[in-house]
């Protein structure tokens, strides 16, 4: 198992390696590609040639590209200088570079807004697996029932509808037409604990709908294939009571599609759920995100995009290290 842990933890420091290396791409040398300096999307259009050679200096971006790649993973690693004569900021450690819209270092604005989107992801991602994987395994037991095609027929449309329209829908009903719930926005934790949960309680939900409505027709289909394996039919036949045939038989198989997409789905959303936190204005990361690419801050978009990577990847090894829990043939793969 610490083997085992090791290569998926080398895994992991190539892959971050990898993904700092295709976001500096995407961000310094793709605008160039396209012939447009990467500084003018700092400064704007309409700036002057002396503001753009100092902020070109202060930024490192006169370097070869080699140079630029180099103080890029230091300011991740150890901070950075950006220095242009007297004009003088230093960005902390991980320094993901400095906001265009006020100067200031994008890390502190991102880390602020991440307890929010983890909330909203680990909220939604509770309901969605309790609902989700319940109601596909007893789709799957009871297959052709009332209750599977009700069921199916509900994660067809919680798979066809987008989350903007069914949280401005619930919100529409349940907060502003009979006031059962709270707005979302502006409510604490740590002034009112309550008042939170109410709040959040729409959010997670119009977010949980479509993943639970996906999850639910995966489980009912990897449950329905795991039933008529031989090893299911020979447990059977042992007498095994039907209970310990499905949950201690027949669901260590069905979890493992499960625990991959789960781990896409959670990093994915930690990285910012722009569409929910827009429709519940939620000042998350997928906020931020969005606020960047209004205003054009290249900073801020990038810090979210490296944010999202990092999120995906380290889920990614959590799937893996559950993977061998599941499935310890794993370990030697």
């Amino acid at each position: 198992m610490l083997l085992y842990l090791i290569r998926r933890l080398m895994h992991v420091v190539v892959m971050l390696l990898v993904v700092s290396m295709i976001t500096f791409g995407i961000f310094f040398i793709v605008p160039k590609l396209t012939h447009v300096d990467p500084v003018m999307l700092y400064v704007g259009k309409n700036a002057n040639p002396v503001a753009i050679a100092g902020l070109k200096v202060k930024l490192g971006l006169d370097k070869p590209l080699y140079e630029q790649y180099g103080l890029f993973l230091k300011g991740i690693v150890a901070g950075r200088h950006y220095n242009n004569g007297p004009d003088q900021t230093f960005c902390p450690a991980p320094c993901l570079g400095l906001s265009t819209t006020d100067n200031q270092p994008v890390w502190p604005t991102l880390l602020g807004a991440l307890p929010v989107t983890a909330s909203l992801a680990a909220g939604a991602a509770v309901i969605w697996l309790l609902f989700g994987v319940g109601t596909g395994v007893l789709s799957a037991l009871r297959k052709r029932s009332f209750l599977d095609r009700a069921t199916m027929a509900t994660a067809l449309a919680g798979v066809s509808l987008p989350v903007y329209f069914t949280g401005l829908l619930a919100s529409a009903i349940f907060v502003y037409k009979l006031n059962w719930l709270p707005n979302s926005s502006g409510i604490s934790f740590a002034d009112d604990p309550g008042g939170w949960f109410q709040g959040m309680l729409l959010p997670w939900i119009s977010l949980a709908f479509l993943y639970a409505a996906t999850y639910a027709r995966l489980t009912r289909a990897t449950m329905l294939d795991v039933m008529g394996e031989d090893y299911i039919r020979t447990a059977r036949a042992k007498g095994l009571a039907e209970r310990v045939v499905v949950g201690k038989h027949a669901m260590r198989s069905t979890l493992t599609p499960i625990l991959t997409i789960f781990g896409m789905d959670l990093g994915g959303l930690l990285g910012g759920a722009i569409l929910t936190e827009n429709v519940f204005n939620l000042r998350g990361l997928g906020f931020w995100a969005l606020t960047g690419i209004q205003k054009s801050d290249l900073p801020m978009i990038m810090g979210v995009t490296l944010f999202a990577a990092f999120f995906i990847i380290v889920a990614n090894l959590v799937v893996d290290l559950l993977y061998a829990v599941v499935d310890p043939r794993v370990r030697l793969a």
